[in-house]
């Protein structure tokens, strides 16, 4: 069976229904070593328990495989980063580079080549190709997912780019024994929420203002179903604007700076057994919408505000205007554009 087997098969344990747990977890093991290319078991099983729930074994064998710490953190010396080649992965680069760890960069492009970066390896691949998804995550502890459609698009473009490569990449981490996955959402994931002066939370109902948007919101929903089902930690980050600086006025509210955006990554692979969660991406804003404490709650805690870009923003655009119902929700302008239309 290859790679491409396993996952057009769907969940290896899924057609060993006259199994028992024990035997299907085991079975199982053997399942992931041989789509990994091997013809042995892929490291030593963790012992398994017949009473203990099935998600705490695929977490034990999970934290097993892959070397998550039994304090509930996550080695992070070799960390997958998707969609390394856009504009969001080459500013975080530089700033997640450290001694002693590896970033393994995926995109379907060459990364730029950066100054100040560490060690790196390069994965050419498609979200789309599962085999080459599942090679990519093995022997890493952890997976920082940026890849995808990035703007508006046709029905087409999210579905394969974001929702069904998110799909992809979250089986293959979990054939992998990958514990921990960050995916970046998206503030347009909520983008019809009218901010009315009482600070958004993190994990409010989705309600999306484009096809992007609800991509975004499903690849939340997808999060949930493999940390309900199999135990991963799943941490997905609701970015609002990450760029060097605010480009408009709604950025003076949603902006995320490069700095606090990689302090973010960094507190979701050192906390403590997350589980699964929502938290928002933005900056310490003066005008800011959303709640930081469910950041806060992972150790997430920002440093920068958009405030001191006030007077130019304002300058150039003008003052925000209280009457603009569009103006006042966290999706801002996207909320009116047109809805499947390429950027």
């Amino acid at each position: 069976m290859g790679a491409g087997d396993a996952f057009a098969g769907g969940s290896p344990y899924g057609p060993l229904l006259g199994l028992t747990e024990v035997a299907r977890l085991r079975l199982g093991h053997l399942v992931a070593a041989t789509a990994l290319g091997r013809d042995r078991e892929v490291g030593p099983l963790p012992a398994v328990d017949a009473a203990q729930p099935r998600i705490e074994r695929h977490r034990r064998f999970c934290m097993t495989r892959q070397g998550a710490h039994a304090t509930g953190s996550v080695d992070t010396t070799r960390i997958l980063l998707t969609g390394a080649a856009g504009r969001v992965g080459t500013q975080l680069r530089p700033l997640a580079a450290r001694e002693g760890r590896t970033l393994r960069l995926l995109d379907i492009t060459t990364p730029p080549v950066i100054e100040g970066g560490g060690a790196e390896e390069t994965v050419i691949a498609s979200l789309t190709d599962a085999e080459a998804l599942l090679e990519a995550c093995r022997g890493v502890s952890a997976i920082v997912h940026l890849g995808g459609q990035s703007v508006e698009s046709t029905l087409d473009d999210v579905l394969d780019r974001n929702v069904r490569g998110t799909l992809n990449l979250l089986e293959a981490a979990r054939l992998a024994g990958v514990p921990r996955v960050v995916l970046a959402s998206s503030a347009h994931a909520v983008g019809f929420h009218q901010y009315d002066g009482t600070p958004v939370a993190a994990d409010a109902p989705a309600r999306p203002d484009t096809l992007y948007g609800w991509s975004k919101a499903a690849i939340e929903s997808a999060g949930r179903l493999y940390h309900d089902r199999f135990g991963m930690d799943i941490i997905c980050l609701r970015i609002g604007s990450w760029f060097p600086a605010p480009s408009g006025i709604r950025g003076l509210s949603t902006w995320l700076s490069p700095a606090d955006g990689h302090r973010l990554v960094e507190a979701c692979l050192s906390c403590r057994e997350p589980g699964y969660r929502i938290v928002w991406g933005v900056s310490r804003n003066t005008r800011g919408w959303v709640s930081l404490a469910e950041g806060e709650a992972i150790g997430y805690h920002p440093l920068d505000d958009a405030e001191q870009f006030a007077p130019e923003v304002i300058g150039r655009c003008g003052a925000p205007d209280p009457t603009d119902p569009i103006a006042a929700r966290l999706g801002g302008a996207w909320c009116a554009i047109p809805m499947g239309q390429t950027w």
